[in-house]
């Protein structure tokens, strides 16, 4: 029976096979390699020539799989004495020195990181799945290391929940082109300003607004480090907030409320904070009688569609006269959660009117928040945030 020869396969390393060996009850094989002499050793660092050898040695590495068999290769290598690095690893082209797997098994891998979680991929190849994460990690951290971001001039800002207990991650992301500039643990001043310190003064300079929240310690972040550039304050996170004071009114209503009343408001919560066109028909009837029920309620779900409106003016003197409006029949209502509300949105009036110079939100990292909610849970979660942060740059550094 004719023997399958596999150096062919090593033809593009500076190694030569010496030994092949196949173990059928273990379903593996195993090659032995050792520098081809025909090759000078070459400082795998400065990639300069040198004679000098300083020791031998030897390492076992995995390679691709062999039809169904796992491939390991035997390696014998030198360290050489460079002239400009000292003692280092030869350069065998095989393998990255120090490493457990070939370099085409490294490529291999990463390909498959596309489309399967570590998990599968180390089940896969029956490989530990922290060698498999290492590979992936250390490939995105290069690829990362000089990304170019460019001059961008209107920036999106969100936080997504990592974990429990208040974890999060913000998200900065290029409105124009839809790419994850940056990636930062917690939702604090300090996040925010890392990013803005990452920037030249030439990057700041060019930056025209910038699409948030209202989250005071973003504000401040931007302000300090842009002060020129516009904020602008999302109308689904601001109506989001408002969401939580109709839910304040709702308890105070039920606690006032008689019997009857108690039955029509209780399980009310997310009926005031449906859309009308996305109530079912049951739901209608209800909705009525609660609003004819309590002024308060029905006071509150009123401002509720009023406020979405203010963000569809495109001059600041209507958008400026609107939000007055709104405001003055929050404080006529006399109801302390809403009154609470109409302050703040005074205090923050600013970030609504530039709505009608820049129309911008953060509808775009909402839409890439489920797309990292698929990846986190086919990771089963991750606990190195450096990796899952890279992770999210790779996934999102080619939106157009």
């Amino acid at each position: 029976m004719p023997k399958i020869h596999v150096t062919p396969f090593f033809r593009f390393c500076r190694v030569k096979v010496v030994k092949q060996e196949v173990d059928a009850t273990q379903n593996m094989v195993t090659i032995a390699v050792e520098p081809d002499e025909r090759y000078r050793p070459r400082c795998h660092k400065c990639q300069r020539k040198t004679k000098q050898i300083h020791s031998y040695h030897k390492r076992t590495i995995r390679d691709l799989s062999l039809f169904d068999a796992r491939s390991f290769i035997s390696v014998t290598y030198r360290k050489l004495r460079c002239p400009r690095c000292g003692n280092v690893v030869e350069e065998l082209s095989l393998m990255n020195p120090y490493k457990r797997v070939t370099r085409r098994l490294a490529v291999y891998i990463l390909e498959l990181c596309k489309y399967m979680s570590i998990k599968e991929i180390a089940e896969h190849l029956d490989l530990d799945w922290k060698t498999v994460k290492e590979i992936h990690k250390r490939f995105l951290q290069e690829k990362f290391a000089h990304e170019e971001r460019g001059s961008p001039k209107v920036l999106v800002v969100d936080e997504i929940s990592i974990r429990k207990r208040h974890r999060y991650l913000t998200i900065i992301a290029d409105w124009d082109s839809g790419r994850v500039l940056w990636v930062g643990e917690g939702r604090k001043y300090e996040t925010l300003h890392g990013f803005f310190e990452s920037l030249s003064k030439e990057q700041k300079r060019c930056i025209e607004a910038v699409a948030m929240d209202m989250w005071d310690p973003y504000i401040k972040a931007v302000r300090e480090s842009c002060p020129h550039a516009a904020i602008v304050f999302d109308k689904f996170h601001v109506v989001a907030a408002f969401g939580r004071v109709i839910d304040k009114v709702r308890t105070i209503e039920y606690q006032k409320a008689n019997e009857a009343g108690k039955a029509v408001i209780k399980g009310s919560k997310y009926l005031l904070l449906k859309n009308k066109r996305n109530l079912i028909e049951k739901e209608k009837p209800r909705l009525k009688a609660l609003l004819n029920l309590n002024e308060a309620l029905s006071t509150a779900y009123i401002l509720k569609d009023y406020l979405k409106k203010l963000w569809q003016y495109r001059y600041p003197r209507c958008a400026i006269r609107a939000l007055a409006h709104w405001c003055s029949i929050a404080y006529e209502s006399g109801i302390k959660p809403v009154i609470a509300f109409a302050n703040t949105l005074i205090k923050h009036a600013y970030g609504i009117v530039n709505h009608c110079k820049f129309p911008i939100h953060t509808g775009l990292l909402e839409g890439m928040n489920n797309k990292i909610k698929v990846i986190k849970r086919r990771a089963y979660g991750f606990h190195d945030i450096e990796y899952f942060a890279l992770v999210i740059k790779d996934a999102f550094s080619y939106c157009n």
